[in-house]
């Protein structure tokens, strides 16, 4: 994954998006449901996450998914639109969620502290971010990780 801030905010597929999984494919996120049942809906636009939990969860499905579009379109509008960079040659791993700060149905704003592992190049890598989350017009958004923690998006 490469995430930048360039000025034109250009979103740069590498490689085809991943094909729809059949159903009972377990989600990438790790929730244990099946993609159909957890990330699916937000990422075919047929539903939208109700918690900053479940938006982190469907940004993570996205990157495994290299599905640019949703994660553009999931940043909160004062977040620097990235240059969104989705290899073929990143291989997402897991993702483990380490805390939560508010960000639930009836919050404005919340926190989720996570781990997402990958490899690319053979080598394995590992992501720790505190990522901020805000509603903007009645939908979770990410906002960004805060300065001091290993930035990265998801």
């Amino acid at each position: 994954m490469t995430r930048s801030t360039k000025p034109s905010g250009e979103v740069t597929p590498v490689g085809p998006r991943q094909p729809h999984p059949r159903h009972g494919t377990p989600c990438p996120c790790g929730s244990g449901q099946s993609y159909a049942a957890c990330c699916g809906p937000y990422l075919d636009g047929t539903a939208l996450p109700d918690t900053a939990e479940a938006l982190m969860r469907s940004r993570y499905t996205a990157y495994t998914r290299r599905h640019a579009a949703y994660l553009k379109a999931t940043c909160h509008p004062s977040t620097p639109s990235p240059e969104l960079v989705l290899a073929e040659s990143v291989k997402w791993l897991g993702l483990r969620i380490l805390r939560r700060e508010a960000g639930q149905t009836g919050d404005s704003e919340g926190q989720v502290e996570f781990i997402a592992r990958y490899k690319v190049g053979g080598r394995a890598h590992r992501l720790h971010e505190v990522s901020r989350f805000r509603r903007f017009e009645g939908r979770w958004t990410y906002l960004d990780g805060p300065p001091g923690h290993s930035g990265g998006g998801v």
